[in-house]
């Protein structure tokens, strides 16, 4: 057991300030001076939730109330919420509201999907987001994918909503600082350091209960390590494909409302049906976007990464018809179109764009002033066999705006899903991303937090609420 640290062995006095939970009221407008009677300290039960993000700062509503006489501290090193306000290009996705029953839901993650099958999403599922959001005045809409936004259109909503609610509550939101690490004491409690990044300052703090909510944060994944937890490494996922092409730029902004696209990477021997994805694509001037690339690069987060991200994707611009009735399409055109430009006059039935088109042809070194009756019956082919499978070569990835999803974190073995508790250490307590859990596009990272979030609060706060201690409302002064 690594030893206590020197500030706490036997008093609480140092140079630099080491203190037990320090517990002031929260009962005036005016902040009482911070109290140190040891013997008061220890009787009153503790939680500091690591992480202010969607799953920590639900953690700690939750937890404060159902039970109100915790002291609950979230410790943040950046700012609160800050994946929030961002998601959704500043909208927030804060659900997907196409996906309520749980095995359905569980579908949409590609690290989880079989242990979120049972209980995890019962206990508190989109609905019971989407109604709890409503029922605090953020008011809702689903959108025609599915995807939940607050009516405003602004993530603001989402982050005011949150943070208002835990300040109500008493719970201390501590921004701008690190919990650098954490041990176990000889009486079970937790012992972690609390450094504060604009100055020299640490603090040494006890806690009955400690919450890891970081997210893909390498601090969070320290953390777990030293409690004795494994962790998987982590490696990226959501993200874009750059595409070797460079005449792919020349379409940029092009959306295709859905195509059917396949990875296939070198060295994957084993046929992965989630590798192959239907749904819209955006052309960038980098490469390819969109939810069906979003989703393939989920699902083959760890085969890319191995495979350093290069490989090959098959694309099927129009995968509800068969390739003899693309052919039939084209060469109707050819009859009764002979005497127009084959770049004016193209098969809408397809849903391609004029853009998209002229590019099509230029792969094919047609000249696009072409009459359709001069076009060959072997270019009308090949045209044909490329709408139905056009192979670009992947030479790497980019970034999904300013978000960042990673595959990996603490083992989903390690922890008691109906508790959100670890196997390993008593008391501790994980939510959100830094368990290796994470789902595709589409409000479905979200759910994870607000439900393993909700879990672990509840949780915490049924354990807190038995202790035969004084209801008395109380926050912390670090």
């Amino acid at each position: 057991m690594p030893p206590w640290p020197p500030c706490l062995q036997p008093t609480l006095t140092t140079a630099r300030r080491a203190t037990v939970f320090s517990r002031t009221r929260c009962l005036s407008s005016t902040p009482a001076s911070p109290t140190y009677e040891q013997g008061q300290h220890e009787e009153e039960p503790s939680l500091v939730v690591v992480g202010g993000g969607a799953a920590g700062v639900y953690a700690s509503i939750r937890a404060k109330t159902l039970a109100p006489h915790l002291n609950v501290a979230v410790v943040e090193k950046g700012r609160f919420l800050s994946k929030v306000k961002i998601s959704g290009g500043g909208r927030c996705n804060v659900t997907n509201g196409h996906h309520l029953e749980p095995m359905g839901l569980a579908r949409n993650y590609p690290r989880g999907n079989k242990e979120l099958r049972g209980s995890f999403f019962t206990a508190h599922g989109p609905q019971d987001t989407m109604r709890w959001f409503t029922d605090h005045g953020v008011k809702l809409k689903t959108e025609d994918d599915g995807r939940v936004f607050p009516v405003t259109d602004n993530s603001a909503s989402v982050v005011d909503c949150l943070l208002n609610e835990a300040r109500r509550l008493g719970v201390s939101l501590q921004a701008g600082k690190t919990v650098s690490s954490a041990s176990v004491a000889q009486d079970g409690k937790f012992v972690l350091k609390v450094e504060k990044r604009t100055a020299d300052l640490v603090d040494y703090i006890n806690a009955n209960y400690i919450l890891v909510a970081t997210g893909s944060s390498q601090h969070g994944y320290s953390i777990a390590a030293q409690l004795g937890h494994s962790i998987i490494a982590p490696v990226p996922s959501l993200f874009t494909f750059k595409i070797a092409d460079k005449r792919l730029a020349d379409l940029a902004g092009v959306t295709f409302p859905i195509v059917k696209a396949k990875l296939k990477l070198d060295g994957v021997q084993k046929s992965v049906p989630e590798l192959t994805q239907t749904g819209p694509m955006l052309v960038t001037h980098w490469g390819l976007s969109g939810p069906v690339v979003l989703r393939l690069s989920a699902w083959g987060a760890r085969e890319l990464h191995q495979c350093n991200y290069q490989g090959n994707l098959m694309v099927d611009f129009v995968p509800d018809i068969h390739i003899e009735d693309v052919k039939r399409v084209l060469f109707h055109y050819k009859d009764q179109h002979a005497k127009h430009k084959v770049s004016n006059t193209f098969p809408t039935e397809f849903g391609l764009v004029k853009r998209f088109w002229r590019f099509l042809l230029e792969q094919e070194s047609l000249n696009g002033d072409t009459h359709w009756a001069s076009m060959p019956n072997n270019h009308l082919n090949a045209v044909a066999f490329r709408l139905k499978q056009w192979t670009f070569e992947v030479v790497g990835k980019g970034q999904f705006k300013d978000e960042f999803v990673t595959a990996g974190g603490v083992p989903i073995t390690e922890i008691s899903l109906g508790t959100m508790e670890s196997k390993k250490q008593p008391n501790l307590f994980f939510a959100g991303e830094v368990l290796n859990v994470d789902g595709v596009t589409g409000g479905f990272n979200f759910q994870n937090a607000w439900t393993g979030g909700y879990i672990a609060g509840t949780s915490i706060g049924t354990l807190a609420s038995t202790s035969n201690l004084p209801e008395q409302q109380s926050c912390f002064q670090l």
